[in-house]
């Protein structure tokens, strides 16, 4: 990934002026499937957060063990400090 092209996605995100704003432009340039992935992960990090076994989540979201076991190794990093 080119972090030009990222950084110009952060600073377009940061651009939004509302929630409706930012709703909108996200459902335009996701599909529903990237829409579900960018959730599921966000709700990883807040159960990881909430100390429920990483086995746990990955049951209750149906999600293989691999993909909360990368949302933990973020949250150890400090990525999800604002949830």
């Amino acid at each position: 990934m080119d972090n030009k092209q990222f950084n110009h996605l952060t600073k377009t995100i940061l651009l939004q002026d509302s929630e409706e704003s930012l709703g909108k432009f996200l459902k335009a340039i996701l599909t529903p499937d990237e829409i579900e992935k960018l959730c599921t992960r966000l709700e990883i990090a807040k159960m990881l957060k909430q100390k429920i076994p990483q086995r746990k989540i990955a049951e209750k979201l149906g999600i293989g063990i691999a993909t909360v076991t990368r949302g933990s190794r973020e949250l150890k990093r400090g990525s999800f400090k604002n949830l």
